[in-house]
Formats: C-alpha cells, structure tokens, sequence
C-alpha cells in the first residue's frame, strides 16, 4: 500500500507559487508516494456559498489524520500560520515530520535552528538535518530516504 503524504504549503494562494505545487507533487509521484494536497483537495469547498471555511479546516485535519507524514512548506518570516497549525497537529499525532525551507532569511533566535526551536520537536534531536529539505533537488538526491521511508 502507498504511503500518504500531507503536503503542507501556501503555495495554493498564488498562482505563480501554483506552479511550484506541481513540481513537489510529481517529486513525490515519482517516488510512488499518494501526494494529499489540501487546495486541490478542497476545491469543491471553497467554490460552496456561505460557511466554507470550517469545512475546509475539518476536511484538512481529516486528511491529516489519514496520512502517514507531513511535508511543510516552511517558508516565510514567520512561515505561513496555516501550514504551522497542521505542523502542530502532525507532532501531536506523532506523524512523520518532513521540512522544507529554501528562504534565506533568518526565522529563529537560535543559531542551532534555522526556525522556531518548537518545530524541531517533531523531528529527531540529532540529526534532524535528514528531514530538512532546501531545494527540490535536495529532495531528488535523497530519494533513499523516502524510498526507505516509504517501504515501512
């Protein structure tokens, strides 16, 4: 059985961001990984009348809750407040923690953390580095990693 990925992303709010929501989604297909993308899976919310917005929250954490791991998209200073709440819930739930960030700038008051020392309790305190993406060929040329990752 494929493993789920929740990707946890702003990205759906622009349409030239839209466009780098692809490129993780067929990352992840190549790597025979079910991708849950949240704008493309409440599309048919948002396009309801009247009160949308806690529908669409519940159908994300239900989908949160249905996946085996969390990718988030941790860009931003701070990094988008949505995308954190689903990282929030993710550690509660104890699901596998996976970050990216390829913003330059400084989001932490440590030197240790390029973010908020409050993320990095969903990952693992030595070598947390290994769920830390920068770039999408960080992801490729980790491959094994998600291969592994995958096949448990």
């Amino acid at each position: 059985m494929k493993k789920k990925l929740y990707l946890a992303n702003p990205y759906g709010f622009s349409k030239q961001t839209n466009k780098l929501l692809y490129e993780f989604i067929n990352v992840f297909n190549d790597l025979n990984i079910e991708v849950y993308e949240p704008f493309a899976r409440t599309k048919n919310i948002i396009q309801q009348e009247g009160d949308w917005a806690y529908d669409l929250a519940i159908n994300n954490f239900n989908d949160l809750k249905k996946c085996d791991c969390i990718f988030a998209i941790v860009n931003g200073t701070p990094p988008d407040e949505g995308v954190m709440i689903e990282l929030g819930i993710a550690i509660a739930m104890r699901k596998e923690i996976f970050l990216f960030r390829d913003d330059f700038r400084n989001c932490s008051d440590s030197n240790q953390y390029p973010l908020n020392l409050m993320v990095f309790l969903g990952l693992p305190r030595d070598n947390w580095e290994k769920y830390y993406f920068e770039s999408l060929e960080d992801i490729k040329s980790n491959e094994k990693r998600f291969v592994e990752w995958a096949k448990n």
